[in-house]
């Protein structure tokens, strides 16, 4: 068998990529097919309910909830303010009036003479959507949203936290085996993206949060300093909506491991240029890799090739000789390599176990035999 598929990264120079930007809800398109876009730029725009605040205002007034809506000084549909008095019983003989002041600004939206509850709606929460990435408008999706456009230089990572967020690559490692340190992050840094080399110290991420620096792109991480930085255990299968003023993506895997050669030379040639990420990331199924996306044309121009675009972040391909993976599994965790063979017939692990293999030619030189289940494609 000369190919077998695997999961995998993209870690590529050059790519057509689609961002499909939609609302959660039907809404208002900002913009039109063909008009260029930044990152930051609101391409869609819709309005959530506000919250609705319940009132017991029978309860308060004493009275019958049949009585309430002629005991009501605000009509269904009115706006009030908190602190507004909304109803008033009748008292004893026109005297000792009890008075309902509202606790809440918004809109009377119910009085019910069933349960005696009044509901004010506060206000309408403004949702938008923001274009992600440098491009051009695609297509429009009436009602919903946009795809947007643009040939871009591509990462995925490992793992990350953090939502979208996008500021200029600053390089701050001279090398890919050069840890992140707090002594490499200054007040330059606000609104940048921090690129280290391998394991960025707890210390420095919270110095790039201090300073205002919008994500750090290291090759590796430890996991207590992980849990430090976010105060908990990250126990959850999909990532993305921490709040926690920082994106932080790895490109390899938790511990003191170096970025790929590559993946560090190709965010380097980047160096002072916009670029946008997003720390999501699945591990189960729809798998969702975080990424850095580097706009290559500041003026793009519609594709009028029929080649697909990336989309997304989930990415599978095929072994054959010459594919460049990493292993992701011990003894040879992190290494990189080309895949030299791919014997047909099972082999006997260490385990006593048979499975699939492959062999593997790392960039030291050396060929290893590992399981086909412990390698991840890289993509270019």
């Amino acid at each position: 068998m000369a190919k077998a598929y695997t999961p995998g990264l993209k870690v590529t120079a050059s790519a057509r990529y689609q961002a499909r930007r939609v609302l959660p809800i039907s809404g208002e398109v900002l913009v039109r097919r063909g008009d260029i876009v930044e990152a930051r730029t609101s391409v869609a725009r819709t309005f959530l309910e506000g919250d609705a605040t319940p009132m017991k205002v029978a309860n308060m007034l004493g009275c019958n909830p049949k009585e309430l809506p002629s005991l009501m000084l605000v009509a269904i549909g009115s706006a009030v303010r908190e602190g507004d008095t909304i109803a008033r019983s009748k008292g004893i003989f026109g005297m000792m009036k009890t008075e309902v002041k509202c606790t809440s600004s918004g809109v009377i939206e119910s009085v019910s003479d069933t349960t005696g509850m009044v509901i004010v709606r506060g206000a309408q929460i403004p949702v938008e959507v923001r274009a992600y990435i440098d491009g051009i408008v695609a297509e429009v999706l009436a009602g919903e949203g946009v795809v947007v456009e643009n040939t871009v230089a591509l990462v995925q990572g490992i793992f990350g936290i953090g939502g979208e967020t996008a500021g200029i690559l600053r390089c701050v490692c001279s090398s890919p085996v050069e840890p992140l340190e707090e002594s490499h992050i200054t007040s330059v840094h606000q609104g940048a993206i921090v690129v280290g080399g391998a394991r960025a110290s707890a210390a420095a991420i919270r110095k790039a949060r201090a300073v205002g620096a919008v994500a750090i792109i290291s090759g590796g991480i430890d996991d207590q300093d992980l849990r430090d930085f976010l105060g908990y255990d990250l126990g959850v299968a999909i990532t993305g909506s921490e709040k926690t003023g920082l994106t932080v993506i790895v490109t390899e895997g938790f511990g003191d491991i170096a970025m790929a050669t590559r993946t560090f030379e190709l965010l380097r040639s980047h160096e002072g240029h916009c670029a946008s990420v997003n720390g999501a990331t699945q591990i189960r199924a729809g798998v969702m890799r975080p990424e850095v996306v580097v706009p290559l044309s500041a003026k793009p121009a519609l594709s009028t090739t029929t080649s697909e675009a990336i989309v997304g972040s989930a990415t599978a391909g095929y072994l054959e000789i010459g594919t460049f993976v990493r292993v992701i599994r011990d003894p040879y965790f992190g290494l990189l390599g080309s895949v030299a063979a791919l014997p047909e017939q099972p082999a006997v692990l260490d385990s006593g176990s048979k499975a699939r293999v492959l062999e593997v030619k790392l960039e030291d030189g050396r060929v290893v035999t590992v399981p086909r289940a412990n390698v991840e494609l890289i993509e270019s």
